[in-house]
């Protein structure tokens, strides 16, 4: 099953770091593969929720569902799911992962946020 809204020029990308690492990830999950992409293989779940110390505040998550108004953007052997409220507070974003020497993680590196959280889960829009 493909989903209508599969689609690479969603307006939100993903890292080549962030693409290696959610494979590893998704690689190391029960079953993995042995279920084909578009119907349960999990993906990274990237959602802007209302809250944080400026206003919205990130949320990664795996998920194998992919809901009605999902945006499904490939990610080598994986993918990522955004939900429609979400994408239109990522337009224009890059997912990434970080790994340093203060940690490891996923970030997004957002273009609209005019200002965020030292830790960078959290971000504000004029």
């Amino acid at each position: 099953m493909t989903h209508p809204d599969s689609r690479p020029d969603a307006g939100f990308r993903v890292s080549p770091q962030a693409v290696a690492r959610l494979e590893e990830i998704v690689a190391a999950q029960p079953a993995a593969g042995a279920v084909e992409q578009d119907t349960g293989t999990p993906g990274l779940r990237v959602s802007v929720l209302a809250g944080g110390c400026n206003g919205f505040q990130y949320q990664f998550a795996l998920d194998d569902a992919v809901r009605a108004d999902d945006t499904v953007i490939p990610a080598g052997r994986t993918r990522v799911l955004v939900d429609s409220a979400s994408l239109d507070l990522l337009a224009g974003a890059e997912l990434h992962f970080t790994d340093a020497l203060m940690g490891a993680h996923f970030t997004v590196r957002n273009p609209n946020a005019t200002s965020s959280c030292g830790c960078g889960t959290s971000f504000s829009i004029d």
